[in-house]
C-alpha cells in the first residue's frame, strides 16, 4: 500500500476511494483539524505513486462529502465544520474566566418552562398512546401552525414535521435537487447551511446580504449562474441580524417570478424573539418551503421545526421522513402545541429584551467608531480588517467570539458576536475591548 505522510497522519490508498477515506480518518482522528491544509494534489499523487487524476478525484469525493474546501491557487483544507465529526471536539472548551459569545446560544432565562407543557402530554400520552400508522402531525399543532402561518402571510400548504430547520431544509433540497446543482445561499450566512449543502453534493453560490436581506443584483447574479434552488432567512439573519424588509422581499420576488422552476425555502428560525413580521418570500416560484424552527424560542432541545411547502415539495418531504425516522415524537408535537396555544412566553418581551443587549452594543461600538450590524436576533456582526487577530485579542481580553469565516464565503471579514446572555454591566467593557481589536494601537473615542 502506497503512503505519504501530512502531519502525524499517513495518507494512504491507490485508488481514488481509499485515498478519500484515509483523509477522512485523518480528520475524525483530529489529525487535520478544521482549516487546516491539505497537501497539493499533484506533491500527493507523486508520494503515493499514482496518477495525478486519481487524487483529483479523492478531493472531488472529499468535497462532496462536506470535508473539505477547494480555494484556487490556495489549495484545498478541511472546512471549519466538515460533515466527519472530530473525535474529542465536544470537549474542546474555553479558557478558564473567558465569557463565551460564540455559541449562538438563547438565553436560558428567556426560555419558557418546560415541565407544564410536558406533563400535560405525559398525561395525555398515558391516556391514549400514539401508535404506528397515526397521522404524522397531531391536529393541535397542525392548528397552531396554520393559524400562524396564515397570519404571516404564507401561502396555503400541507403542514409537515421535521427535526429541526436544517432537517427540513435538508429535506427540501434533496426532494428537488440531484448532485452539481447550485444554491444560492446567503454571504455571510448561516455555518452550517454552508456545510451542509456541499455534503449533499451541491454547488454554493454566494448572495450578499445587507442589513435589508439578500440583495436583489447579487440574486440576479446567482441566478444568472443556473441556482436551482435560493434559501434566505427572513428575520434574525444568522450572522448579521439582517431584516428582509417589504420592499426587498418584493424586489426579490419581481427576480424568482422570472425563474419559476427555482426552489425558495424560508427560514423563519426568529419566530417568538423578534419584533419584526416576516415578509415571506414563499410562493414566489412553482415549489418552495417556508420552515419554522422552535429552538430559539423553546430551546434548542426541542427538536422540532414545522414546515408548509407547495404539496409536491410536502409530500415528497414527508415521505422521505418517513421512510427514515418515520415521524416527530408525538410527545414532542403535544409539548410544542401547548406552549403555542397556552401563550406561556411573551414573545414581545423576548424580542425586546434582545433588541436592548443589541442596540446597547451596537451604540456603544458606534461611540468608539466602530461601525456594526444587528437589526434582529441574537446577534452583532462586526466587519473586521483582520479577523485572527480580533479574535486573538479579545481571547486574550477575556472574550470569545466566533470569527467571521465560519459564516463567510465571498463576504469581507467580520466577527460574531452572541449577545444573548450580555449582561447592561459587560456592554461598555466588551465595546472597548473589541474596538482596541479591531484597531490595535489606536485609542478608543468615547463620547
Amino acid at each position: 500500500m502506497t503512503t505519504a505522510a501530512s502531519g502525524e497522519h499517513a495518507i494512504t490508498g491507490s485508488r481514488a476511494a481509499d485515498i478519500a477515506t484515509s483523509v477522512e480518518q485523518g480528520v475524525s482522528a483530529g489529525a487535520f483539524p478544521p482549516g487546516s491544509v491539505l497537501p497539493p494534489m499533484r506533491q500527493l499523487a507523486a508520494r503515493l505513486g499514482v496518477n495525478l487524476h486519481t487524487v483529483a478525484a479523492a478531493y472531488r469525493t472529499l468535497r462532496e462529502r462536506g470535508l473539505i474546501e477547494t480555494d484556487g491557487r490556495r489549495g484545498s483544507r478541511v472546512r471549519a465544520e466538515p460533515a466527519t465529526f472530530p473525535r474529542g471536539a465536544l470537549h474542546a472548551g474555553l479558557p478558564p474566566g473567558v465569557r463565551d459569545l460564540a455559541d449562538g446560544n438563547p438565553d436560558p432565562a428567556l426560555l419558557p418552562p418546560l415541565t407544564g407543557a410536558l406533563t400535560a402530554a405525559a398525561l395525555r400520552y398515558d391516556r391514549r398512546p400514539r401508535l404506528y400508522g397515526e397521522a404524522l402531525v397531531v391536529p393541535d399543532l397542525e392548528r397552531a401552525a396554520r393559524t400562524a402561518f396564515d397570519a404571516d402571510g404564507v401561502p396555503a400548504g400541507p403542514v409537515v414535521l421535521t427535526s429541526g430547520a436544517l432537517d427540513a431544509i435538508e429535506r427540501a433540497l434533496s426532494a428537488h435537487l440531484r448532485p452539481g446543482d447550485a444554491v444560492a445561499v446567503e454571504d455571510p450566512g448561516w455555518a452550517a447551511l454552508h456545510d451542509l449543502v456541499p455534503a449533499m453534493g451541491l454547488r454554493v453560490l454566494p448572495v450578499a446580504v445587507d442589513d435589508d436581506g439578500p440583495r436583489p443584483e447579487s440574486l440576479a447574479a446567482a441566478l444568472g449562474e443556473g441556482a436551482r434552488a435560493l434559501i434566505v432567512t427572513d428575520r434574525a439573519q444568522n450572522p448579521t441580524g439582517a431584516v428582509l424588509t417589504a420592499t426587498r422581499a418584493a424586489a426579490l420576488r419581481e427576480l424568482l417570478s422570472r425563474r419559476p422552476h427555482v426552489l425558495v425555502i424560508d427560514d423563519d428560525h426568529g419566530y417568538g424573539i423578534v419584533a419584526q413580521p416576516p415578509h415571506p418570500l414563499a410562493g414566489a416560484t412553482r415549489s418552495w418551503a417556508f420552515v419554522r424552527s422552535t429552538a430559539k424560542a423553546y430551546g434548542p432541545d426541542l427538536r422540532l421545526a414545522v414546515c408548509t411547502a407547495d404539496p409536491v415539495t410536502a409530500d415528497r418531504v414527508a415521505g422521505r421522513h418517513r421512510l427514515g425516522p418515520g415521524w416527530v415524537s408525538g410527545l414532542l408535537q403535544y409539548a410544542v402545541a401547548d406552549l403555542w396555544e397556552r401563550g406561556t412566553m411573551d414573545g414581545a418581551a423576548v424580542a425586546r429584551s434582545y433588541g436592548e443587549r443589541r442596540d446597547a452594543l451596537i451604540a456603544a461600538l458606534a461611540r468608539r467608531g466602530v461601525p456594526a450590524h444587528g437589526r434582529s436576533g441574537l446577534n452583532v456582526w462586526v466587519p473586521v480588517p483582520d479577523e485572527t487577530r480580533a479574535v486573538t485579542r479579545l481571547l486574550t481580553a477575556g472574550w470569545a467570539v466566533a470569527p467571521g469565516a465560519r459564516f463567510r464565503v465571498d463576504a469581507p471579514p467580520g466577527i460574531r458576536i452572541t449577545v444573548s446572555r450580555l449582561a447592561a454591566a459587560e456592554v461598555e467593557e466588551l465595546a472597548g475591548a473589541v474596538a482596541a481589536a479591531v484597531r490595535p494601537g489606536r485609542p478608543a473615542r468615547q463620547d
